[in-house]
């Protein structure tokens, strides 16, 4: 179902997935997508998998439109048409569960913030500047940006600590995951700068935000059938008792993408396919019903 509706006297749109008399204790699952899509696109850049997790009544999934292809996140070197034009995405993700919540029955403590790229930058965002919206994150293909390059607070601390996902690929030829900068094409064509940290360093920010001190684990995850040896999947996990965990899934030799049984564009890089994005979205809903 796609909805339409105004923000800050900006047209603006979002299409939900899911019955809108399943059951009240669902979660509701936003999905952000990357520079150059929009909600449509995004779904089927991952086919569609996320849908599975509103057919079968375990949420209600809502893919949003950024403006222009992008989202204002709070990378200080932003400078495509949603930051030149303020456009306010934090106010968006708040007029979307506001909506939603009129048309389908869902849990709204229970909200998952799931991005990728440009998307998983406005996931960061929301985590900082409405940290009461989300109950939940899944980040793919994105990093923090460092203290400087950050517009809204950062802080290794947090009065809402939550369950945090991270996905990178170590072989991500456009957010790389040894942090840094990005390599100038990238700059270019994207219309982003600055520094951000490495992916092992951005679940240790989320970890220590969370108040765990204990080191984490690290193991690697079984093949799937069907899978490949040239992107196996590593779970460096961030567990302590009392403490909402942080999970970093390093997909080795993949790219900027997605993982899932939908192969990216070659142009991107690799897939990792030992665990899907639907699963690892799918077992934070879990985690989140069960505390409900």
């Amino acid at each position: 179902m796609r909805t339409n509706l105004s923000v800050a006297g900006r047209p603006r749109s979002f299409t939900v997935v899911g019955d809108p008399d399943g059951p009240e204790e669902r979660p509701l699952v936003l999905v952000f997508h990357g520079s150059k899509q929009n909600g449509e696109a995004h779904r089927r850049f991952t086919g569609g998998t996320l849908d599975q997790l509103a057919l079968d009544g375990r949420a209600v999934v809502v893919y949003l439109d950024g403006y222009r292809g992008n989202w204002n996140d709070a990378r200080a070197a932003s400078s495509f048409p949603a930051r030149k034009e303020r456009v306010d995405d934090v106010a968006f993700a708040r007029a979307v569960v506001d909506s939603v919540s009129g048309t389908h029955r869902f849990d709204a403590r229970a909200v998952v913030g799931v991005g990728y790229s440009n998307g998983g930058q406005m996931v960061f965002r929301l985590l900082h500047e409405m940290p009461e919206l989300l109950a939940g994150a899944v980040v793919v293909a994105a990093t923090m940006p460092d203290r400087e390059g950050f517009l809204a607070v950062f802080s290794e601390t947090s009065e809402r600590p939550l369950p945090f996902v991270l996905v990178a690929g170590t072989a991500d030829r456009i957010v790389p995951f040894e942090g840094g900068r990005m390599a100038w094409w990238a700059r270019a064509v994207f219309k982003v700068g600055g520094v951000t940290l490495s992916a092992p360093a951005t679940a240790d920010y989320f970890a220590r935000r969370n108040g765990i001190t204990t080191e984490p684990s690290v193991s690697l995850l079984p093949v799937r059938h069907g899978g490949t040896n040239a992107t196996r999947m590593e779970r460096t996990a961030y567990r302590e008792a009392g403490r909402e965990p942080v999970t970093l899934y390093s997909v080795l030799g993949g790219g900027h993408t997605v993982p899932g049984a939908t192969p990216a564009p070659a142009v991107l890089g690799r897939t990792g396919t030992d665990l899907h994005i639907d699963e690892i979205v799918g077992d934070l809903v879990v985690a989140l019903t069960r505390s409900a």
